[in-house]
């Protein structure tokens, strides 16, 4: 449960990264399963979802409390391969936080580092494949048009 405070908190100061419209189309265009996985109670989590108007943007919430053990370990990914039934070899991550990098890295995923609240240094240091500042980032948009060359011979 989150109190008035949180609340209010996310009303007021919770903004999308920028470019987060753009890469949420293009992964909704390519028709990719996709969920939020986090280390945050679910109320949190539910709570900033919808203030970033992405309640019908994830197919499952996975919280790290409600699996074996959380983020740095990878049960909380895993169960999220698992719910969507997709394979690891098609399944990247987006992740702001060092645990949540090593969790993707040991669950044998690729990790796509955020730069917005830790040094890319750490980030790198956790194992990311790349790190971006926000979703607008040429380095993303390069791998995700690298992306979409692949899947269209």
């Amino acid at each position: 449960m989150y109190s008035h405070c949180t609340y209010r908190l996310a009303s007021e100061q919770l903004k999308a990264l920028n470019g987060l419209d753009n890469v949420k189309k293009w992964v909704e265009g390519c028709g990719l399963k996709r969920a939020a996985v986090t280390n945050s109670p679910r109320a949190n989590a539910e709570l900033m979802i919808t203030k970033l108007g992405l309640s019908g943007f994830f197919e499952a919430i996975i919280i790290g409390d409600e699996c074996e053990r959380a983020k740095p370990f990878p049960d909380p990914y895993l169960k999220a391969i698992e719910i969507l039934n997709v394979s690891k070899d098609h399944t990247f991550v987006f992740e702001d936080s060092v645990s949540g990098i090593k969790a993707g890295v040991a669950a044998d995923l690729h990790v796509v580092g955020l730069a917005t609240r830790n040094p890319e240094r750490l980030l790198l240091d956790a194992k990311a494949s790349f790190i971006i500042k926000d979703y607008e980032d040429p380095k993303l948009w390069a791998a995700l048009e690298e992306l979409d060359m692949k899947k269209d011979p």
